[in-house]
């Protein structure tokens, strides 16, 4: 696969809106009110624009979720030790966490893509997270571990420090004082707050005036440099991406600068009780689908709103239309 063109948008595959508007004319003759299913008749014209017909259907839903280990924790940002991430890995291997419920219930099939754990990224206060090898590879491996045939991709991170990331992207991608990006994480006090606040000062002070590829490697973790190219795998497949919260989304952000449009086919899930995830949704224009006051990361609610995504084909393809139903006028 050709990151480079899909960045580019050579070629890009684009939303069918013959396709749409043949969704749109069959929700209109549904034994319903005109828009009395609400985002549930948005969603379903949304797939099948990216589906390409106008009854899309959801056959395989692949849930993805990336783990990987950061130098910054090297300053103290997380109360955790790097450890849990190999053993939330190996949690979710054994079918004991969250994910591994929620996924399923939506019906998901899950994999879990551990990325050089033993060798977490270089500390960002002092050099840049990744090499442009390091990151091109970590996307390459993301791109990689999308099935084509999938109808949907459910996205999902794992690892210690990434709180501290995802604010350091989005302070470097959208601008800010960094305490604006600043949330609890995994469970900071507010000294570990303030130290979370100046360590991403530090590091967008070093490295936030490069191109958007460069601030990924200088600022993200491999997890979030695979779920970039995850989606751009997506894209390439039209398979429409349910993005999980505030880390999986602030991954989005080096995309985003560089086209908004190669965001196109992604839906926000939920949003996160993280406040870096409210600023970034805003700014970016992509409402959630659920608000839920969660904030556990591993796809979590990208899972949680796949039956929501499974609902609203449900109704669109089953319901019957005013003819079908007999009911005239």
């Amino acid at each position: 696969m050709d990151l480079d063109a899909l960045i580019a948008g050579t070629d890009l595959p684009q939303f069918d809106e013959a396709a749409a508007e043949a969704a749109r004319a069959r929700q209109a003759e549904l034994t319903k009110p005109p828009g009395a299913l609400g985002r549930l008749e948005e969603l379903a014209i949304f797939m099948a624009g990216w589906q390409g017909t106008a009854q899309p259907r959801i056959e395989r839903a692949q849930a993805l979720v990336f783990a990987g280990n950061h130098g910054i924790c090297a300053q103290g940002v997380n109360p955790f030790p790097q450890e849990v991430t190999a053993a939330m890995v190996a949690n979710f291997e054994a079918g004991g966490a969250a994910i591994n419920q929620l996924c399923a219930v939506a019906g998901a099939d899950l994999s879990v893509i551990a990325l050089d754990l033993d060798t977490p990224t270089a500390d960002f206060t002092t050099g840049p997270a990744m090499s442009a090898g390091e990151t091109r590879a970590a996307m390459a491996k993301g791109a990689e571990a999308v099935d084509p045939s999938a109808s949907v991709l459910v996205l999902g991170e794992m690892g210690i420090g990434n709180s501290t990331i995802s604010a350091a992207l989005a302070c470097a991608c959208l601008g800010g004082e960094a305490r604006d990006w600043i949330g609890r994480g995994t469970g900071s006090d507010d000294a570990g707050m303030a130290l979370k606040a100046d360590v991403v000062a530090k590091g967008v002070a070093l490295h936030g005036t490069g191109t958007p590829l460069e601030i990924l490697a200088a600022l993200g973790g491999r997890e979030q440099a695979a779920m970039a190219g995850a989606v751009l795998a997506a894209r390439a497949a039209r398979i429409p991406v349910l993005l999980d919260g505030y880390i999986c989304t602030a991954a989005m952000l080096p995309l985003w600068r560089i086209n908004p449009a190669l965001l196109d086919h992604c839906l926000v899930s939920h949003r996160s009780r993280e406040p870096g995830h409210i600023r970034i949704l805003d700014a970016i224009g992509k409402p959630a689908i659920l608000d839920m006051d969660m904030a556990l990361g591993e796809g979590s609610g990208a899972a949680l709103a796949l039956p929501i995504l499974r609902a609203a084909l449900a109704c669109h393809n089953g319901m019957a239309t005013f003819a079908e139903a007999g009911i005239g006028g």
